[in-house]
């Protein structure tokens, strides 16, 4: 592409699903085309997510596939949490890291290398399990979620920001390789999400809906993606930029319509 412009590394979105969404999170042209902000409604909805939770100073809380670590570095500033971040993407890891150092909380914020669905901390250890925006992409959601269960003390919660869909009214295209990477294809339902949870012991207690802030971020990013288009020389970037822009546009249709959307969901672990 331009110079000044980050290209977006080759996918390998059929053999390596979540190898594919870490190497994709963590590119310079991921970044550029969020903006920084990894997830609808950004901070406030963080807080809000916390809020509901019932997040407290000097609790412990694991934020599972936490990127750059924006959210960790978040309740560590403002609620006085001791958090932990685990990312598949060791690059990543080694930015938060840094970023930890730098903002002066590195004695409340730390973060680990590893795999969501075998979580290399111990049983029992934290009072809060977070994820946002990206149980969507996991291929085992069962095994994912019952090991943020498995981490959590007794009477422990599990809070959840992310997609949700009716998979069988979406579109064919939004239900490909590519839109998993975009946190849609293997999305689910509020009510498959809290019977997920529910089948690792933990019981609903919040639910809300913010399909507003998904339908932000859908636009901000198509907005993004229509310069990435102007920018990009003819050939096969160019045609990868102009199918995510259907896509976008697409699942903006899909929001209208009430068969994509946005939840914050919280739920407690048996005492």
């Amino acid at each position: 592409m331009t110079v000044g412009f980050p290209e977006f590394p080759p996918l390998d979105l059929d053999g390596d699903p979540k190898g594919c969404c870490a190497r994709l999170y963590e590119s310079d042209a991921a970044r550029w085309l969020l903006d920084g902000e990894l997830h609808p409604g950004g901070e406030r909805l963080t807080l809000r997510l916390a809020e509901l939770a019932a997040l407290a100073p000097g609790q412990r809380v694991v934020d599972v596939a936490c990127g750059t670590g924006a959210t960790v570095l978040l309740l560590a500033r403002e609620l006085g949490t001791d958090v932990v971040g685990v990312d598949l993407g060791a690059r990543t890891i080694e930015r938060a890291q840094r970023d930890a150092r730098a903002a002066g909380l590195a004695d409340r914020a730390r973060f680990v290398h590893g795999d969501a669905e075998a979580l290399p901390l111990a049983d029992a250890t934290f009072d809060v399990a977070l994820s946002e925006c990206s149980l969507c992409t996991f291929p085992d959601k069962e095994r994912a979620v019952s090991e943020m269960a498995r981490m959590l003390r007794p009477g422990g919660t599990i809070a959840v920001a992310d997609v949700i869909a009716r998979l069988d009214a979406l579109p064919a295209a939004l239900r490909s390789a590519a839109a998993r990477i975009a946190c849609v294809a293997d999305a689910r339902t509020e009510d498959e999400y809290a019977a997920l949870l529910r089948g690792a012991g933990c019981e609903t207690i919040a639910i809300e809906r913010r399909d507003a802030e998904l339908l932000a971020m859908i636009d901000r990013v198509e907005a993004r993606l229509r310069v990435a288009r102007m920018l990009a020389p003819p050939g096969e970037q160019r045609d990868r930029v102009r199918e995510t822009v259907a896509l976008a546009r697409m699942a903006r249709d899909e929001v209208g319509h009430g068969t994509l959307g946005y939840v914050l969901l919280v739920a407690r672990r048996d005492s």
